[in-house]
């Protein structure tokens, strides 16, 4: 998966065929999001078991999240942050890549039956809280661009609607026609090594300044360290099994998750900061989140 990654940055250094990572990586990103991990999301969901354990990450995802917000907000009071620095270290901080990185480090951990931890925490958790309480973070500490779309934005992106679709099917106990289910997994296929190689392209060295590391060491610290801990308490107190549990202590102890990057650039953060804040995570998780699960 390193190595997959590292593929994508040697491609931000190459710039082969003079294609640099800023124009590479939005077009990988958008057949990913409309195309490949809305097949992943019917070809998981679909199947899956839908009831008290869904519920239990909904659970999770939200109140995990909401708790770190405000140990967050209590830092940036502390140490009184400006504005802009300050949204964008709590959309850092309480944000985690439960996707983009989380899907390929759970399934190759756990196996192909955790692709259902990390679909349902983003789909009924983090997503939601993300266009709606993100957005309105983004807002109070940037500029508010008085566009009320990103609220309901969620609701009408195709991971939303596969999802939906897939969930009517399920209860509904109707099986996949087997041409169906073929196409389905051959999509799914495509969605983690281009995930990882995105997730490269998106790691910026020219993020890395000095004058950013205070600002990063509590996201470092909050997001990588405070946040697993809170987890594994939470998950005490479910009732799924020990792997399900592991494996959604593991997911939300993922570092920054990048879409953040885009409400930073929208509403006047700093972006920078939040580049730099994804890259060192990133960077971090590959220690962190191998200490995670042998803690676990």
């Amino acid at each position: 998966m390193t190595l997959i990654m590292a593929c994508g940055s040697g491609w931000r250094l190459i710039k082969p065929a003079g294609l640099t990572a800023e124009q590479t990586r939005p077009v990988l990103t958008t057949v990913v999001y409309y195309v490949f991990l809305p097949a992943l999301i019917l070809d998981v969901l679909w199947s899956v078991e839908i009831g008290v354990g869904s519920l239990e990450y909904t659970l999770i995802g939200i109140f995990g999240t909401l708790l770190i917000l405000f140990i967050v907000w209590l830092v940036v009071k502390l140490f009184k942050f400006n504005n802009p620095q300050a949204g964008a270290i709590m959309l850092a901080s309480a944000f985690p890549n439960v996707t983009y990185l989380g899907l390929p480090v759970l399934e190759q951990t756990f196996g192909s039956w955790a692709r259902s931890v990390a679909i349902q925490l983003d789909l009924f958790a983090i997503a939601p809280l993300l266009f709606t309480l993100g957005v309105m973070i983004a807002r109070h500490y940037g500029e508010d661009e008085k566009d009320k779309r990103a609220i309901i934005f969620f609701l009408n992106t195709p991971p939303f609607w596969a999802a939906f679709i897939a969930i009517i099917l399920n209860l509904n106990h109707i099986s996949a026609p087997i041409w169906l289910d073929g196409v389905l997994k051959q999509l799914s296929s495509a969605v983690v090594p281009i995930m990882l190689f995105s997730l490269g392209l998106a790691l910026s060295w020219n993020a890395l300044r000095w004058k950013n590391v205070p600002y990063i060491i509590p996201v470092i610290i909050i997001k990588l360290m405070i946040m697993p801990l809170i987890i594994i308490e939470m998950v005490r107190y479910m009732t799924m099994d020990d792997l399900h549990k592991a494996a959604t202590v593991l997911d939300m102890a993922m570092p920054s998750m990048v879409l953040g990057i885009v409400f930073c650039d929208q509403y006047k953060l700093d972006s920078s900061l939040y580049a730099m804040a994804v890259t060192v995570t990133t960077l971090c998780s590959m220690l962190t989140l191998p200490f995670v699960y042998n803690l676990l």
